[in-house]
């Protein structure tokens, strides 16, 4: 089984990739033409698309403003050195690491020293 994923505009084609060839239905925000869209329609798009968003953009982690269980899910990719290798590495750690299945509408953030899930909860 597998997830649906956008990745945002600010992070590098090769994050859909690594998502796809894991079996999941990856898309970036640039393929559907939605690059430059504000914040809150990337997201609302994102959201009614029921895709997880993959982003670089530390806001949409803010689990005040998007708690766990009121979306899709959320990864946030978060480098030392914020350039297309770092990125890339840590897209593959997490890909490695987790199974998102498991996880809908959970807050990922995934750094060098880690990664932290926020998840819905409990009903």
């Amino acid at each position: 089984m597998s997830v649906r994923i956008k990745v945002d505009e600010n992070l590098p084609r090769q994050i859909a990739t690594l998502f796809g060839a894991q079996g999941h239905n990856a898309t970036t925000v640039v393929e559907q033409g939605w690059g430059g869209f504000p914040d809150e329609r990337l997201w609302l798009l994102a959201q009614i698309d029921r895709r997880w968003l993959v982003t670089g953009d530390k806001g949409f982690a803010d689990i005040r403003r998007y708690p766990p269980g009121s979306h899709c899910g959320v990864i946030l990719l978060r480098p030392g050195d914020e350039n297309r290798r770092g990125f890339i590495e840590l897209a593959r750690r997490l890909l490695d690491d987790l199974n998102l299945e498991e996880l809908n509408g959970a807050v990922i953030v995934a750094t060098p020293s880690g990664i932290r899930i926020r998840r819905p909860a409990a009903r």
